[in-house]
């Protein structure tokens, strides 16, 4: 049998089931949300059950609060390392995006930005997990936000990472009522 490795697609239905509270929301609203397929959140859900990082259905299937935390803090920037590209039009991310930004002047450097022909602000590219993720953000401040604080993990300076870590680790436990 094939061993399943997660996929970045698999962080953005992550941190979709991270932002909405209550119950699990079906695959067909995850899809509609993230701008993917039902079988890839089908997918994707099967590969994050695997992991350890959801219940299974039978269980909730809500992410698992220390392991997702654990996985992001510690584990996401080696799996899926950060990649700068170009100066570009597009999202602020990282530390150039809320709730990280009221911590950080730009000073003269370019900000970090989701490539994005509908983006608003020039900076130098990150590549975004998955290349629906300026789309699904565009929709869900939430989500923006719990992807940049990811962004800032991935690819962020010391004092970066750790606000980073700080926020996160504080709206994972406050949105998954731990």
């Amino acid at each position: 049998m094939l061993q399943q490795s997660l996929k970045p697609q698999d962080v953005l239905v992550l941190a979709k089931l991270v932002t909405r509270p209550g119950r699990r929301p079906t695959m067909a609203q995850l899809a509609a949300e993230l701008g993917l397929s039902a079988s890839q959140v089908h997918a994707s859900l099967k590969r994050l059950q695997t992991s350890r990082l959801v219940a299974s259905p039978t269980e909730g299937g809500r992410p698992l609060v220390h392991a997702v935390e654990e996985f992001l803090i510690y584990g996401l920037k080696y799996v899926f390392p950060a990649q700068r590209g170009e100066i570009t039009r597009g999202i602020p991310t990282a530390h150039a995006a809320p709730p990280l930004n009221q911590h950080f002047a730009l000073g003269a450097d370019l900000p970090p930005v989701w490539p994005d022909p509908e983006g608003e602000v020039r900076g130098t590219s990150l590549e975004p997990l998955h290349k629906m993720v300026p789309v699904a953000v565009r929709k869900d401040p939430a989500l923006y936000e719990l992807l940049a604080l990811i962004e800032a993990l991935r690819d962020g300076r010391a004092r970066e990472r750790q606000l980073a870590e700080r926020e996160l680790t504080t709206r994972l436990r406050r949105l998954l009522h731990v």
